[in-house]
């Protein structure tokens, strides 16, 4: 049985695939920021920057993966997006947050993957 931090950077593998099979361009992966914030993974579909969270599940027993994204978790990595754009030369992008649901451990025979494209909006606290 494959650990929890395993089965996480997994995920963040079939989600990055996902992904890369959708069109979109890979930008970074586990991007930290400032220390102290992460984003899973950053993308680019056409001229659109993403912030990807992406959360792993070995199961839907207990309810789907992006329930895990609570008011906290949009907090921080709106936090984190914010702080990735001002350290762009054009800061003047668009972008989104999405979430990649992966169901399944990198034992299972089976793995769920879906893409949840503007799953929440930024945080409120950090609009311009």
């Amino acid at each position: 049985m494959a650990r929890k931090d395993e089965t996480g950077r997994w995920g963040e593998r079939e989600a990055e695939k996902h992904l890369k099979k959708k069109g979109y361009r890979i930008l970074g992966r586990r991007v930290r920021i400032a220390g102290r914030d992460e984003i899973d993974l950053v993308a680019r579909d056409r001229d659109v920057l993403i912030f990807v969270e992406v959360k792993t599940r070995a199961s839907e027993r207990y309810g789907r993966p992006i329930a895990a994204v609570d008011r906290h978790k949009r907090q921080v990595t709106s936090r984190a997006a914010m702080r990735y754009i001002r350290k762009l030369k054009d800061p003047d992008v668009l972008f989104r947050f999405d979430v990649v649901e992966v169901v399944g451990t990198p034992d299972s025979p089976e793995t769920v993957v879906r893409h949840v494209e503007e799953a929440y909006p930024l945080d409120r606290r950090y609009m311009i």
